[in-house]
C-alpha cells in the first residue's frame, strides 16, 4: 500500500551536503631597499630569511601548523599557506585570514632581524598574483566530493562558472600595454590571462581551471578532491565567502541531480581574457551549441538554477544564504555599472574605487608608478604597509569574521574536522618537544616503535587512536633534538 502525504503537508529540506573544502594560497616575496637603488635580497634569499625561524624550529621549510594548516616554501620561492580542512565557511574565512597572519608574522620576525644586521631592506608579502616581472603564481581551491563515475563529465560542466566568476570575484588588475599603444585599463582578474587549459593533469607546465589528479587526501574509494587553480588571491572576506560559497551551493545542485551541461562554452581560454578584460560584462561568448551569451546572463543563469534548487531542498546555513544574496548584489553591480553596490565587500569593486579616486585625485592615468603602489599596498599583508586593516576599520572594506577569531584561528583548528586531530597531536608534540612526522593524512610519533595513525576520514574530529598518540607523546622521554613536523 501506498501512503501519499497530504498536499499542504510541510516539504522536507535537508542542509547543503557537508563537504570539506580548503584555499592555498601562494604568496609574493620581495625585498624593497630602505635607502633606494638595489633590493638587498633578492626573492629566493628573502624567501630563506623568511623561513629562517621554521628551518631552525623544525629542520625543515614545510610544516603543519597548530591550527591545522600546512605552511611551506613552494617553487619558485613563494611561500604557501594552505588553510587546514574546513566544513563550513565561516571557519575556512577563519583560517584563510589566519594564513595572512602567520605571514606578516614570519615577515615582521625577518625585518627584525635584518634591521638587526644593518641589511637596508623590508620584506614584504604579497597576496596578489603576478609579479613585476609578469610572472604568475595561484590561489587555489580543493572540494572533497564523493567518488562517482560521472564526476568529472560534472566537473567540466563547471568550467563556465569559473571562466565568468571573476566578474564577481576576481581581484582587480591594471592592465597595461607593452607596447604603448594603449592606454592603462582596469580589469577583473590578474589570474584570468595566466590560464591556459580548461581542465588537465598538469598545473605549471600548462596552467588548467581544474586539475584532474587524482590525489584526495582521503579514503580513495570513497573520496576524491576537485583542484581548481583558477582564481585570484582575494583580501576582501567577501569575495572569499562567494568564491567558495557559490562553488559549494553548485556542486551540491550537481550532486543532486542538477544538470549545467547546455551551457558549456566553444571557447573557454578565449573566454576567459574576453570576460577578464570587458568591465560591463557583456561581451558575447560563444556556447558549445553555437549560440552567444554574456557573462552576466552565463552567471545569472547559474544562481537562478541554485537558487531554484535551494528554495526546493536546502535549508540553508546564514553563511549560504549570504552568498546567494552577494552573488545577485553582485551581478546588479556589474549589469548596471555600478561598483559602489558591492564596494565594501568584493574586491574588484574595491580596489577599482580605491585606484580611480586616487588617479583622479593626482591627476594621473591608471599606469603611474604611485597608482602601481597603491594596487601592492592593498595585497600587502603586513598591518603597518598594507590597506586591509585601515580600510576595514574604516568601514570601507567589510569584515565577516572579527580579528580576535582571525588570530586564534593560528593556533586553533577547525574543531569539526580532522584538522582539529592534526591540531591536537602538533601541539602538544611542540610543547613537548617530541618528533613528529605529519602530512594530510598521517601522523606519526618518531620515538623508535610507535606506528603511524592514518586519518583517512577528513570529517572525522575523533579518533581513539590520536587519544592513545597523545598518551604517548605525554610519556617522559628524554629530550630530542626538536620538532619535526613535515609531509607533503
Amino acid at each position: 500500500m501506498t501512503v501519499t502525504a497530504p498536499a499542504d503537508a510541510p516539504r522536507t529540506r535537508r542542509a547543503p551536503a557537508r563537504r570539506i573544502f580548503g584555499v592555498e594560497t601562494e604568496y609574493g616575496i620581495t625585498c624593497a631597499s630602505t635607502v633606494g637603488g638595489t633590493p638587498p635580497l633578492d626573492a629566493d634569499h628573502a624567501a630563506r630569511e623568511l623561513f629562517a625561524p621554521l628551518i631552525d624550529r623544525g629542520r625543515s621549510s614545510n610544516v603543519f601548523t597548530r591550527g591545522g594548516a600546512r605552511l611551506y616554501l613552494d617553487v619558485g620561492s613563494h611561500p604557501e599557506f594552505a588553510t587546514a580542512e574546513c566544513d563550513n565557511l565561516i571557519d575556512l574565512l577563519a583560517q584563510d585570514r589566519a594564513g595572512e597572519l602567520t605571514m606578516a608574522d614570519l615577515a615582521a620576525q625577518a625585518n627584525a632581524r635584518l634591521a638587526a644586521q644593518e641589511v637596508p631592506g623590508r620584506i614584504h608579502l604579497l597576496k596578489n598574483n603576478l609579479d613585476a616581472q609578469g610572472t604568475g603564481f595561484g590561489c587555489h581551491e580543493n572540494y572533497l566530493v564523493r567518488r562517482r563515475g560521472d564526476f568529472w563529465n560534472d566537473a567540466r560542466t563547471l568550467v563556465p562558472h569559473l571562466v565568468t566568476r571573476q566578474i564577481l570575484v576576481g581581484a582587480g588588475h591594471i592592465l597595461t600595454d607593452p607596447t604603448g599603444s594603449r592606454p592603462a585599463r582596469y580589469v577583473f582578474s590578474q589570474r584570468a590571462d595566466q590560464m591556459e587549459d580548461a581542465v588537465s593533469s598538469a598545473t605549471t607546465r600548462a596552467r588548467p581551471l581544474i586539475n584532474t589528479r587524482d590525489e584526495p587526501h582521503a579514503d580513495a574509494e570513497k573520496y576524491r578532491r576537485m583542484h581548481v587553480i583558477v582564481g585570484d588571491s582575494n583580501i576582501a572576506q567577501g569575495s572569499t565567502l562567494l568564491k567558495v560559497g557559490a562553488m559549494d551551493l553548485l556542486l551540491d545542485y550537481l550532486e543532486a541531480g542538477g544538470d549545467l551541461s547546455d551551457l558549456r562554452l566553444a571557447d573557454p581560454m578565449r573566454a576567459i581574457r574576453d570576460t577578464c578584460h570587458d568591465l560591463s560584462g557583456t561581451v558575447l561568448l560563444e556556447l558549445a551549441d553555437g549560440r552567444t551569451i554574456t557573462p552576466v546572463e552565463l552567471q545569472t543563469e547559474h544562481l537562478v538554477r541554485v537558487r531554484a534548487h535551494a528554495d526546493a531542498e536546502l535549508d540553508l546555513t546564514d553563511a549560504h544564504r549570504c552568498v546567494l544574496d552577494l552573488w545577485e548584489r553582485g551581478l546588479e553591480a556589474v549589469r548596471t555599472g555600478n561598483p559602489t553596490l558591492v564596494a565594501t565587500e568584493l574586491d574588484w569593486a574595491a580596489k577599482q574605487q580605491l585606484l580611480t579616486r586616487y588617479a583622479q585625485r593626482a591627476d594621473t592615468a591608471l599606469d603611474d608608478p604611485r597608482v602601481a603602489r597603491l594596487a601592492l599596498a592593498y595585497h600587502d599583508v603586513d598591518p603597518s604597509d598594507g590597506l586591509r586593516p585601515r580600510l576595514e576599520a574604516a568601514g570601507l572594506l567589510t569584515r565577516i569574521v572579527a580579528d580576535d577569531a582571525c588570530r586564534a584561528a593560528v593556533d586553533t583548528p577547525p574543531a569539526t574536522t580532522r584538522a582539529h586531530l592534526r591540531g591536537a597531536a602538533i601541539a602538544r608534540a611542540e610543547d613537548l618537544r617530541r618528533d613528529l612526522s605529519v602530512d594530510w593524512v598521517n601522523l606519526k610519533l618518531d620515538d623508535g616503535h610507535s606506528r603511524s595513525v592514518a586519518l583517512r576520514d577528513p570529517f572525522a574530529a575523533v579518533d581513539t587512536r590520536v587519544d592513545a598518540l597523545l598518551a604517548a607523546i605525554d610519556t617522559p622521554e628524554p629530550p630530542r633534538s626538536g620538532i619535526l613536523v613535515t609531509g607533503p
